[in-house]
């Protein structure tokens, strides 16, 4: 059975976080080849992979995000920052960040030599310190699908930011959504109590 949610508000409450351990430290020169300029190039999103955020009395739940999530996306100052409140280390607005869509995912290219908090974190990545990002947004639209426990994301509404993290937010990560999981553990479990009360109905019916 497949339901479709929608959320037509914006707020701080109905932020998600999702980790992400895809990136790498890229290096781009000028074209002189004299300038060395140091990127963090990562992959926030794969579309259309369903992954296991949860486990819930045996059950797994699963997440995908649809390749068309961000069409209409609200990305118009997305920052680059340090566990979701630290100093601002790039951003989409002066071309520090750069991020781009095709069909298999999200790639994205942070530029970290702009400020001493962004050269210190490059340090800390390339000194191995830092090996976790995440990112932080707004879901809009979604369907579950209780068949295979699998929801998917099908429009979000904003991008906040992306994060470096030193500690893994995967309990930041599960808190919304084991929130939407176990609602929806919860209206199985009612479906099928009420199917079998209506089984035991029928059967005493026909006594």
């Amino acid at each position: 059975m497949l339901n479709k949610n929608k959320n037509n508000v914006v707020n701080k409450t109905n932020r998600e976080i999702r980790m992400f351990s895809d990136f790498k430290l890229k290096e781009l020169r000028s074209e002189n080849d004299e300038e060395k300029q140091d990127y963090v190039h990562g992959v926030p999103v794969v579309f259309n992979v369903p992954t296991c955020l949860y486990e819930y009395e045996g059950v797994k739940f699963y997440e995908q995000i649809d390749r068309h999530a961000f069409d209409n996306c609200d990305m118009s100052d997305v920052i680059f920052n340090y566990n979701h409140g630290g100093p601002v280390l790039a951003r989409l607005r002066n071309n520090t960040l750069k991020l781009s869509l095709n069909d298999v995912c999200m790639e994205m290219d942070a530029f970290l030599g702009g400020t001493n908090n962004g050269r210190n974190t490059l340090e800390e990545i390339r000194g191995g310190y830092i090996d976790k990002m995440s990112f932080a947004f707004v879901v809009a639209e979604d369907e579950y699908d209780s068949a295979t426990h699998t929801r998917t994301i099908t429009r979000i509404k904003k991008l906040y930011d992306v994060s470096v993290v030193d500690i893994p937010a995967y309990d930041q990560t599960s808190i919304s959504a084991r929130s939407f999981f176990e609602v929806e553990y919860e209206k199985e479990q009612r479906a099928l109590e009420q199917a079998k009360l209506r089984e035991i109905c029928i059967a005493k019916s026909k006594i």
